[in-house]
């Protein structure tokens, strides 16, 4: 945790470079200049302080890269200009035309989507879904043509988390490269590639970013090669860069990303506690419960837990609706990992197989707690069970 501290307020900022600034500057410029024709040819993108053209490098996000790298435990970071820009310069990256892919059945939607509509008809690639948690399914799943794992854990709407170092110890065994989506958890709770993981992936727009004001995602990975190439390739040739203005606003996210996130999580760990204590409520899915069904393996391998949880009323669908249009403090949103409380029913319109996958039903709610305070929380939450 020291040198996570570090990371967050320092790492990259290097004071005698800019005027001893404390906040580095926003580099908004689109390119670099030489004195000489020699010097501009002689450029390396991937050594420090060297830069040409903004689609492949800039000095802003190239302090960001640095922060993230440090605090993820890899040789490189690379940030991108969305969680689905960086999603898919890895797979693109990893895979080739007719590449086979082991995916987790609840990964985010969009990656499936990405995975169902483009890679399979267009690029000839075929994907197994597994659940991550049967270790002898994932066995099974494994072919010669097997290049990536798609990995999420705690995983999207029921927060089912799989043994990370079990799952990649199958993958290294084959030779297949794994990726994971540790945005729910950030750098600070959970550290993948200290796990086996290859590839981590965040969006910055939740935590990282932290105001609701920024789209942006980033790679991180011990694998200085398998960078280069992501860098090089997915990312100039796709132009799928992270601006610098976007790089600037995480890196002001970085700076308060450890407080926010203890503050969340105490915040959710009562309202938890709470929504297991309603009557109405028939189950709540929460890593920091006791009751979660994976406890081991979140105590070894999380530190802390976040503030994204999702339960479900004892009542119909039509009637959870209702309910989350109750709350006055929780926003309807799509997304999260801001200063603003969010409920939403993401199921609602789900179809029957992956209600089934989940276990759940269509009412599922899913909760994202703010910063608007607990006690407000809690009193916006006792107002919209008094109308069920």
């Amino acid at each position: 945790m020291k040198e996570d501290l570090i990371a967050l307020t320092h790492t990259g900022d290097e004071y005698g470079k800019y005027l001893n600034a404390v906040v580095p500057p926003v580099f908004l410029n689109s390119l670099h200049v030489f004195e000489t024709f020699e010097e501009y040819s002689q450029v390396d993108i991937f050594e420090e302080d060297q830069f040409v053209y903004g689609r492949s490098s800039n000095p802003t996000i190239h302090i960001l890269e640095r922060k993230i790298a440090q605090l993820e435990h890899g040789a490189r970071a690379a940030v991108f200009s969305s969680g689905m820009a960086a999603c898919t310069a890895a797979i693109m990256g990893v895979c080739s035309s007719g590449s086979h892919i082991i995916c987790m059945k609840d990964v985010y939607q969009p990656v499936k989507r990405f995975l169902n509509q483009v890679c399979i008809p267009r690029f000839k690639m075929q994907v197994t879904y597994v659940t991550g948690a049967d270790l002898e399914e994932i066995e099974k799943a494994v072919r010669p043509d097997t290049a990536l794992m798609i990995l999420e854990s705690p995983a999207t709407f029921v927060f089912r988390v799989i043994d990370l170092e079990a799952v990649t110890a199958i993958a290294k065994k084959h030779g297949i490269k794994t990726y994971i989506d540790n945005t729910c958890l950030t750098p600070i709770y959970q550290k993948p590639l200290e796990l086996g993981v290859d590839i981590v992936m965040h969006t910055m727009s939740k935590y990282i970013g932290g105001h609701s004001d920024i789209i942006g995602g980033v790679l991180v990975s011990k694998d200085e090669g398998l960078m280069r190439k992501i860098i090089g390739e997915m990312r100039e040739w796709l132009g799928g860069v992270l601006g610098p203005m976007e790089g600037w606003l995480a890196i002001r996210g970085l700076r308060t990303l450890h407080a926010r996130l203890e503050q969340h999580q105490r915040t959710a760990m009562e309202i938890a506690a709470y929504l297991e204590k309603q009557d109405k409520v028939r189950k709540v899915n929460y890593t920091g419960l006791e009751s979660h069904p994976q406890r081991d393996i979140i105590k070894k391998q999380q530190s802390g837990h976040t503030s994204l949880m999702s339960f479900e009323l004892d009542t119909s669908p039509e009637k959870a609706v209702e309910f989350i249009n109750k709350l006055h403090y929780f926003g309807k949103g799509c997304s999260w990992g801001g200063f603003e409380s969010l409920a939403l029913c993401p199921l609602y319109k789900a179809g029957q197989e992956e209600l089934d996958f989940l276990g759940v039903g269509r009412g599922l709610i899913r909760l994202y707690c703010g910063l608007e305070g607990t006690e407000n929380l809690l009193e916006d939450l006792d107002k919209a069970f008094l109308s069920l």
